[in-house]
């Protein structure tokens, strides 16, 4: 029982939450990635280099033999690893742009003057008994 409630421990710890939450997320900001650099960055770049699709560029090593199917083609795909590489790329500076705009609030938030504290209970009663004898007409 002892290894169940130290497991049911680790769960509930907010780290392993966190991080949980942040594959979860990093899984579906892969396929918007995946997306942006297919669908949307590289046909332009394809274009502008005679319409040439990244995903298909690849080296040759031994060619598909038509007549057995036994044969089949071995080929290094480094077109997919361009894509790769772009997707990468762009997950970086999106991130580096994330933690840019973080860094920007923490040091405003750090250079703001703090706000300034309430007089405590002490000093309020201390006010009033100034206010009173200030009130009270000299003899």
């Amino acid at each position: 029982m002892a290894l169940v409630a130290e497991f049911k421990e680790f769960i509930a710890r907010g780290n392993v939450i966190d991080l949980a939450v942040g594959v979860i997320i990093g899984a579906a900001f892969s396929k918007i990635v995946t997306s942006l650099v297919e669908q949307v960055v590289m046909p332009p770049i394809g274009l502008l280099l005679g319409g040439v699709d990244f995903s298909d560029l690849r080296w040759v090593l031994r060619g598909e033999d038509a007549a057995t199917e036994a044969v089949e083609e071995v080929a290094i795909q480094y077109g997919a690893f361009l894509n790769t590489v772009i997707q990468f790329l762009i997950v970086a500076f999106v991130i580096f742009l994330m933690v840019k705009v973080i860094n920007r609030l923490k040091r405003a938030e750090a250079a703001a003057p703090p706000a300034p504290h309430a007089p405590t209970p002490t000093e309020v009663l201390l006010a009033e008994i100034r206010d009173e004898l200030k009130a009270r007409p000299r003899v």
